[in-house]
């Protein structure tokens, strides 16, 4: 535009001028402008989404996503990846509680060496790639695995109490300020300051936009690139201390995932993958739109499922947007808006249809007895057929009830079941049935339903340290006995087995392999050879059970954790498995009784999942009327063998 044009335009009204400049502002800050149209649209869609208490949850659950992000943040600006920053996490959070509950040392010098555990792997990391010259995704995915392994040798698969003194950094200073959104404030503020204020952070940049320029103008990259990462992984572990503090223990699963999660969050928020672009703000928004989806989609009762294409959908987009950028094509701020909001009224739309069709795996009926109770559920993964049998009890019986039963699917991440529980309350939920990743670990969670005087039914596992109306559950340790002594009546009291067990750090998995240890100790010529972990998953139990036979040939036995892990072991053993070598599972799900019935599966211990679903949502219902149950419900437990197995088939 010439100078004579812009002399002959009348001068506008100032306010007017404000206006085109906060337009201009947004149409330069795509991710901004995707927030603000993303909470009008979530505002309108549900009616608890503007609730102060639900506003403060969007913060709480954005704060490790945006701690870790700022992290990546400094690696993505010099064109690097850092995919440990989760693992790292974790194992930071393990590190601490490790020495301060277990060896004695104050919490302070804990603290500080939790950081020291972050930095130092973030230095091997910049060490493998700068003087490895490993690929940056070689380089954080070996430390990714070597991380998680790490917390889990320390913790030896279980979770650690955290320091009481600590775990404050989980909790709210009065009513509305919540201590995890102040340290992601302060983190952002710091990494905003690395980037623009120092020498650190302008070497990032210039490395970034063209390595070999920035190593001819006198720039250190080694040395840069070694403190890139070492930020990262100081950052990781502030975020790792923030996440144990919320669940008031170290997990050694925890933010397991969480690295994608900041990686996207740093991509939405403007910076490019290429290097050389991306701002701490820019970062903060790509967190807090990751959890303003995932918060609107629980309030709009969006499975997990869907919520994982809705979130593609985003990162896909902003990557997109990423590439027309860095072609030098531009976009008008009105094209933007309208773009925007087209999109964000397509995944509202999805997210409408999907809830009102049933995706969501929440149903109610007409039925008299629950009238317009609302109750929320938190299943501990829907990845593995025995909890999807417990939902699919706990909806039928909703139904017949007509009560509104929403469920939410944790995926065996119980800082997201904490999110869950947290957003059922902001949903105004008149109960809440929450089948635990972690007994521990689920404890904050329930303590917050108890405050707002919501009944919490824990379903399965217990809730240690909180407040619950009752457990509806088989017992765990019970049903490993029962599997122990059927063991020993197939092998006649002696022999050779192994155990293949469920994800380290579950209760289900310590109870049940407990159950079994102790039952075994009546039969002293039953000898265990060898255990390991398969994660309650077919697939890593067919590949356990093959490596185990190949050093140990001669075993007689298995006992698998969960049915999902012997129908895997009984594909490695062919056509031994129930003949020569006895298989003992635990669950009793459909293919289970099937596997028992053709003979591969010699028993399993059967809890009759929809039989628990079911208890579970009466007693909810009942809790939520006022009524008073009683401490303990128990669910039979039952041995399934082939003379038996037609009955359990038919539940």
């Amino acid at each position: 535009m010439s100078t004579e044009t812009l002399r002959k335009r009348p001068q506008e009204p100032r306010s007017g001028g404000a206006a085109r400049a906060a337009g201009r502002l947004l149409g330069e800050n795509g991710a901004l402008a995707g927030l603000i149209i993303l909470v009008i649209a979530l505002a309108i869609a549900s009616g608890d989404f503007l609730t102060v208490t639900n506003l403060l949850n969007v913060g709480v659950q954005a704060a490790v996503t945006a701690i870790l992000a700022f992290g990546v943040t400094f690696v993505i600006v010099t064109a690097g990846i850092d995919l440990s920053v989760g693992a790292v996490a974790a194992l930071s959070a393990v590190v601490l509680a490790w020495t301060a509950t277990q060896h004695g040392l104050p919490w302070p010098l804990a603290l500080i060496a939790a950081v020291v555990v972050g930095v130092v792997a973030g230095l091997v990391n910049g060490a493998l790639i700068t003087y490895g010259k490993l690929p940056p995704f070689i380089a954080t995915l070996a430390m990714l695995g070597v991380a998680r392994g790490l917390a889990l040798v320390i913790s030896d698969g279980s979770p650690i109490a955290f320091p009481g003194a600590v775990t404050h950094l989980g909790d709210t200073i009065g009513k509305y300020l919540p201590v995890p959104v102040i340290v992601m404030i302060v983190m952002g503020l710091l990494t905003a300051l690395i980037l623009a204020r120092t020498y650190s952070g302008r070497a990032m940049y210039a490395i970034g936009g063209n390595e070999e320029a920035a190593r001819l103008s006198g720039i250190r990259v080694n040395r840069q690139k070694l403190v890139t990462y070492a930020l990262s992984g100081a950052f990781a572990a502030v975020a790792g201390i923030v996440l144990a503090s919320r669940l008031a223990s170290a997990q050694p699963q925890a933010a397991n995932g969480y690295e994608l999660d900041a990686i996207a969050a740093v991509v939405i928020g403007g910076a490019s993958l290429s290097g050389g672009k991306g701002k701490a703000f820019g970062t903060l928004v790509g967190a807090l739109i990751l959890a303003v989806l995932r918060n609107g989609l629980n309030l709009l009762s969006v499975s997990a499922f869907w919520q994982q294409v809705v979130i593609g959908v985003v990162i896909a987009a902003a990557v997109l947007l990423d590439t027309v950028r860095r072609r030098g094509l531009k976009v008008r701020p009105a094209t933007f808006w309208a773009g925007g909001a087209a999109v964000v009224a397509v995944i509202v739309a999805l997210a409408a249809v999907v809830a009102t069709t049933g995706g969501n795996g929440s149903k109610s009926g007409g039925a008299a007895g629950g009238g317009s109770v609302k109750i929320g559920l938190s299943v501990s993964t829907l990845n593995n057929p025995f909890f999807v049998q417990f939902r699919q009890g706990a909806q039928d019986e909703a139904k017949r009830l007509g009560v509104k039963l929403t469920v939410g699917d944790a995926q065996n991440d119980a800082s997201q079941q904490v999110n869950q529980v947290q957003n059922y309350a902001s949903q105004g939920m008149k109960a809440i049935v929450i089948n635990p990743v972690d007994s521990d670990a689920a404890a904050p969670a329930v303590k917050a339903a108890n405050r707002a005087d919501i009944p919490v039914v824990a379903a399965d596992r217990t809730v240690n340290g909180a407040k619950v109306e009752q457990l509806v559950a088989s017992d765990n340790v019970a049903g490993g006995k029962d599997a122990a002594a059927q063991m020993a009546k197939l092998l006649g009291g002696k022999g050779k087995i192994v155990v293949i067990q469920g994800q380290p750090g579950t209760s289900a998995s310590r109870e049940r392999g407990q159950g079994f240890s102790e039952g075994l100790k009546q039969y002293p010529g039953i000898q265990v050879v060898a255990k390991q972990p398969a994660d309650f998953d077919r697939t890593k139990g067919l590949d356990v059970m093959t490596n185990l036979l190949q050093s140990h040939p001669d075993v007689n036995g298995v006992f698998a954790e969960n049915d999902e892990m012997a129908l895997g072991a009984i594909k490695a053993l062919g056509g031994k498995a129930g003949k020569q070598i006895k298989v003992v599972a635990f669950d009793g799900t459909p293919d289970g009784i099937k596997a028992v019935q053709a003979g591969t599966l010699n028993a399993t211990v059967a809890q009759q999942p929809r039989l628990l679903g079911k208890m579970a949502v009466d007693s909810a219902l009942k809790a939520a009327k006022g009524g008073r149950l009683v401490a303990n419900a128990p669910v039979p437990v039952k041995i399934a063998t082939p003379e038996n197995a037609a009955q359990f088939a038919t539940q």
